[in-house]
């Protein structure tokens, strides 16, 4: 089943050339009310055509047009009839193809730099000012516009910077709008979508819900699903589409492995099913981790034996729940809610959209014999969308707006063994600075800020005029789009004082509160 029969919407394309910003482009788009899904440069026009796109768009990328190996697009599809738009490789490579040239002049530009919009703008540039501050980033420029089209804007180095041709429904931008640093970026998008390609600004949370509900009805029939919920984002909102679909027929099963931050069992139990009415079976099995976890320090195991211990606590519910339908003569169960995101699907190549979960990519590694279809009703969105859908279905926000928490839990936060002990002293320390963070209105600033105990580390302290001997705790707060890449946040100087002091002054066996001020690469997100 493809995206576009899931979401009953013409999609407009973004063609991937290799850029670090297509999903970026793709959020934009969706963000000026258009669907968007992203298609490999590979893709042939035969297969384009047959997405039925309203538009296409041409990302960038890190080649040179002209270069042996640079990325191709199938040169029919410009003879498609699709209003199309080229953002910087995507504008050289649609420069070159339909008889422009580029060249590489010796001239660059990265980063600010002042455009200059010639006469009226055209459609792509309507309305914005003559002298604009874009962001460019390349080496190559179009020296020559093809024939038939009109040149909107120019640069210091780049006297091809914008072009357009009107009749044909081709526009194209040396820079990149995507990004924020472009002051007018995404007017430029919104020109080319509303006014250029001549569409309507529908695609929003309340439509998705709809489009979502009469899609699981249609798919479950009288059938039974159990949904596991970890009571992060994606798998609570994914739960409650499901659950507003099909109500009584959905059981979520949510699983404490006693690596949860401090009150998210009761966050889920107490705050998620009142305002869900979904039905909830929470499975103890905490003992059972720590259990398995005794001893190991390396986190690859870590999180195998994590992996492998939610499974056995999954399994015995799903059968549980087989013979209770078996008992009561109920039809069966016959479905898995699944909170994969669209980031997920373009990250494993596309994805075949696979209704059997022992050969879906995201379930890691689910066993074969649990052998449910997938019901995915978030497949086709980005974070912000998800969370937009979360807030309309009455969601609490402590849920809906938290930041992302890996699977695997405070398990792999702890460098060094994992034990009881341990994690008390993580949960403290997270919870101080959550509450800091939320008390600063930070929330919305940053991606997320892991909070770190370096387990297998002491240093030297004094507290109480006494010495001591305790761990450093490690703050990780991060800025990003998608988490592809990231950077530290700054964050200001007395909000990280309050909660360096909270932590050494209320957590036992801690007197260090450091920051990590490493990006993404060369760091990841988490430590482990």
């Amino acid at each position: 089943m493809t995206e576009q029969s899931e979401t009953q919407q013409r999609p407009a394309l973004v063609v991937d050339f290799g850029a670090q910003y297509a999903q970026l482009i793709a959020r934009r788009v969706r963000e000026a009310g258009v669907y968007s899904e992203i298609v490999p440069h590979t893709a042939t026009a035969a297969e384009i055509a047959a997405k039925n796109p309203v538009a296409i768009i041409l990302s960038g990328g890190p080649s040179s047009v002209y270069e042996e190996g640079a990325p191709r697009l199938d040169p029919e599809v410009f003879d498609l009839g699709v209003p199309t738009l080229g953002i910087c490789y995507g504008f050289q490579y649609m420069a070159q193809t339909l008889g422009g040239e580029v060249a590489h002049t010796g001239l660059r530009e990265y980063g600010a730099t002042d455009a200059v919009v010639t006469g009226d703008g055209g459609t792509l540039l309507a309305g914005q000012p003559a002298e604009q501050n874009v962001w460019m980033s390349h080496g190559d420029q179009v020296s020559r516009a093809p024939e038939g089209f009109d040149v909107l804007a120019t640069t210091e180095a780049t006297q091809v910077a914008a072009f357009a041709n009107e009749d044909r429904g081709f526009y194209g931008v040396q820079w990149h709008p995507e990004v924020k640093h472009s002051d007018h970026g995404q007017r430029v998008l919104e020109n080319f979508l509303h006014k250029g390609a001549g569409l309507a600004s529908d695609w929003n949370s309340d439509n998705v819900i709809a489009e979502q509900v009469e899609r699981i009805r249609q798919q479950v029939g009288d059938a039974r699903v159990i949904s596991a919920l970890s009571g992060g984002v994606d798998s609570a909102v994914s739960t409650a589409l499901v659950h507003k679909a099909i109500g009584d027929q959905l059981t979520a099963v949510f699983v404490d492995h006693g690596l949860l931050r401090k009150g998210e069992r009761e966050q889920v139990e107490k705050d998620y099913v009142e305002s869900t009415g979904v039905r909830l079976i929470t499975v103890d099995a905490a003992e059972t981790f720590l259990g398995h976890l005794k001893g190991v320090t390396d986190p690859e195991e870590k999180r195998k034996i994590i992996g492998r211990e939610f499974i056995r606590a999954f399994e015995k519910v799903q059968l549980d729940l087989v013979e209770e339908a078996k008992a009561d003569g109920g039809a069966p169960v016959k479905f898995l809610v699944q909170g994969t995101l669209y980031p997920d699907v373009v990250e494993s190549g596309g994805g075949a959209g696979t209704a059997n979960i022992k050969s879906h990519h995201n379930v890691g590694g689910l066993p074969d014999d649990l052998d449910f279809e997938l019901i995915e009703p978030l497949r086709a969105l980005f974070k912000d969308e998800v969370r937009a859908i979360g807030r309309e279905l009455g969601i609490p926000e402590a849920i809906v707006g938290r930041q992302p928490f890996p699977g695997p839990g405070l398990g792999i936060r702890i460098i060094g063994e994992v034990t009881a002990e341990r994690l008390e002293i993580l949960r403290e320390a997270d919870a101080i600075a959550r509450e800091e963070l939320t008390k600063a209105g930070l929330d919305q600033e940053i991606w997320q800020c892991p909070v770190v105990l370096l387990a297998d580390v002491r240093s030297v302290g004094v507290q109480g005029d006494g010495r001591t001997y305790g761990h450093p705790i490690v703050l990780r707060p991060v800025s990003s789009e998608d988490a592809m890449t990231a950077d530290w946040t700054r964050l200001p100087y007395d909000v990280l004082s309050k909660i360096s002091n909270r932590i050494t002054n209320g957590v036992r066996d801690v007197n260090r509160v450091v920051l990590d001020v490493t990006s993404k690469p060369p760091g990841t997100i988490e430590w482990e």
